[in-house]
This record gives structure tokens, sequence and C-alpha cells, in this order.
């Protein structure tokens, strides 16, 4: 049996238990000009996931690794601490899910895939929700365009660690989703399936 505290299974703060829209946040690059197949990328960007996120933004420490259920402490610019858990993983993802304390609510996938082409693309989704009124005035003010500069950095810095380009540009959309069963407790689901070699 599953605990509760404020609402929330094991400290979870599902998308279930935000406040305001859903929004799918997509960020995603065709990696061009390296040698790495899909399940490579990721491997890279797990033994490397704390140094990928722009330091000026926002700083990440995994004390215990990135292995599932391993917690995650984030430092967001200027002064805010909140932490994320390592809810699902695989060859060719890595999720993360917001616990109690993290200014949304939700889950965000880091994936990288074979398009129809073959190319290899590094992709993150998040489901996610304002934890709150409150944060979500605040996102809207400046929020939005933090949490945009950091994928996309993550995404540039990849490319960098594993000896590719992004070619043309990094890609990104967001829009208003219904809320699906795996937006809420127990978090063990990936945003998107990423697949192959």
């Amino acid at each position: 049996m599953l605990a509760r505290h404020n609402g929330m299974v094991d400290g979870w703060q599902p998308a279930s238990d935000g406040a305001g829209p859903l929004l799918q946040r997509d960020y995603w690059a065709v990696l061009s000009g390296g040698a790495l197949s899909p399940p490579d990328v990721i491997a890279a960007v797990k033994a490397h996931f704390c140094e990928l996120p722009p330091d000026a933004l926002v700083r990440f420490d995994a004390p215990d690794g990135l292995s599932t259920d391993a917690e995650l402490d984030i430092r967001i610019r200027p002064a805010q601490s909140c932490r994320v858990r390592v809810v699902h993983q695989d060859r060719n993802s890595i999720t993360l899910g917001t616990l109690e304390g993290h200014p949304e609510a939700g889950r965000i996938t880091f994936g990288a895939y074979r398009n129809t082409d073959g190319e290899v693309v590094f992709h993150i989704r998040s489901r996610a929700r304002s934890s709150s009124t409150a944060t979500r005035l605040g996102f809207l003010a400046i929020g939005d365009a933090m949490q945009t500069n950091t994928w996309t950095d993550f995404i540039n810095n990849t490319a960098v660690l594993v000896g590719s380009q992004v070619r043309d540009a990094i890609r990104a959309d967001v829009e208003e989703v219904q809320e699906q069963p795996d937006d809420g407790p127990p978090l063990q689901a990936p945003t998107y399936v990423a697949a192959g070699d």
C-alpha cells in the first residue's frame, strides 16, 4: 500500500495533483555527424546528466546516481531548491518525476531514437502543470523562457558530448493536453516511448 502525504503518494507530485492546464512540451533535434546509436546517446546522457543543463539557470546533483528510484537535487537560479526522482529508464530513455516542493507537477523523459530517415533524434518531452496557482503565476512571468533555455541548452550540450552537431535547429512545441492515467500516481511510465538501435 502506498503512503499518502499531503495528498501525494510517497512524496510524488504528479500532474494530476497540480494546478492549471496540463502542458506537453517537446524539445528535439536531429544529431548529425556522430557515430553513436540511440542507446549509446542515452548512456552518455545518463553518465553526464548533471553536466548538461546550463549552470547559469539550473544545477542538478545526483548523489546516488541515476538508478531507478534515485533522487536528484535541483537548484533553480536564483534560489529555489526542489527534487525529482528517476521513475523509469530503459536503454533508450530516462524519465524523472517531480516530488513535493517542485514548482511543477509531472514527468519528463529524455530519449533517443531514429527517425524515418535513420537519423538519431534526441528528444525531451515533459507532461506537467504548475504545482499550485501561485507557482503558475511565477511560471507565466519568467519560468517558460527559463525552461525553454534550459532544455535547448541541454540538447546542444548533449550533441557536443556525443560528438555530433544539431542539424538545422532545435525544435520546440508546447500544447495543452488531456490528462491520461499515466499522469497520476504512481508515476512509473515515460512520457513517450523511445525505441530502436
